[in-house]
């Protein structure tokens, strides 16, 4: 399974799904669903409904895997099921998407321009349960607010060592160093994070590909030589608060790069759509999304 799944990210034509709010993004993300905080009681009743959302999303017609390569996975949501199914199960045995874990904690307090994942001491338990479950791989993600290099260092410094630790256990590690899209140094943020990416690639074993999800960048075709790596399985970008107009029309202008775009996926969705209007609205929005990857 691996293998096969290994081969359709390799080469395979769509993008990557994030659905993985968690739950500090969850609330919001509901919000714009047009579930308020009055339709549920508490972090339980929050994640219900978040699954609901997403179930509802994986079950559409519009969402297999001819346009859409992965799909990104909230904790809990791989531990729960779909149509009875295992989430992960599901996913590939019914819709030929991969599946792939979100593994950090959130992000530790602003310093030196950066915010570094926090610390995350039961990683190789939840790596274990995620090999179980069946995922192929995992996403992890910190935040670059300013082109501060000992900032950016310590970014790549420590994606790298939890990419080594998902290797370790056999999964595809999704490198996720953000950078801000409001960052007044965004540019210089990009020429410092790919030199270090590259850098740090250099002494990367050739048999462990990696993938990276990278803001969209401000010149066009900026992440090309990560693109053409041998050592790296694929680049996908995140919408990071555009719009999905305006990711799509940037992500288009960046060929071999895919999206992982989580709201700009979700922008139109509504709880309150009958199922038929849900699924028209998804499946244009998944086929603009694939249009702008395969550009």
């Amino acid at each position: 399974m691996h293998q096969e799944q290994l081969q359709k990210v390799r080469t395979g034509k769509g993008f990557i799904a994030a659905l993985d709010q968690s739950g500090g993004s969850t609330p919001k993300a509901l919000q714009l669903y047009g579930v308020g905080y009055d339709q549920y009681d508490g972090e339980e009743q929050m994640f219900d409904r978040i699954h609901e959302m997403r179930t509802r999303i994986m079950i559409s017609d519009g969402f297999t895997g001819l346009r859409v390569l992965g799909a990104i996975l909230f904790e809990q949501t791989m531990d729960r099921e779909v149509e009875g199914r295992a989430t992960g199960e599901y996913l590939w045995e019914v819709k030929g998407v991969v599946p792939f874990l979100k593994i950090d904690k959130g992000l530790a307090d602003e310093e030196s321009g950066v915010q570094l994942m926090k610390p995350m001491p039961g990683l190789d338990e939840l790596l274990d349960r995620g090999v179980a479950r069946g995922m192929f791989g995992t996403k992890e993600r910190s935040v670059i607010k300013e082109a501060d290099e000992n900032g950016v260092a310590a970014i790549v410094e420590q994606q790298f060592e939890v990419g080594r630790q998902v290797l370790a256990k056999g999964l595809v590690p999704i490198l996720e160093p953000e950078i801000d899209i409001n960052s007044s140094t965004k540019a210089e943020a990009e020429d410092l994070l790919k030199s270090g990416i590259l850098e740090t690639l250099e002494s990367h074993p050739d048999d462990q590909p990696i993938m990276v999800k990278l803001t969209l960048p401000e010149q066009d075709g900026f992440y090309g030589d990560l693109v053409e790596h041998p050592k790296v399985l694929k680049v996908v970008a995140l919408s990071g608060g555009y719009s999905r107009e305006e990711a799509n029309a940037r992500l288009s202008r960046n060929p071999g790069v895919i999206a992982s775009f989580s709201r700009a996926l979700t922008e139109g969705l509504t709880a309150q759509q009958d199922d038929g209007e849900f699924d028209r609205t998804l499946s244009r929005s998944v086929e603009s999304i694939y249009e702008a990857s395969v550009a």
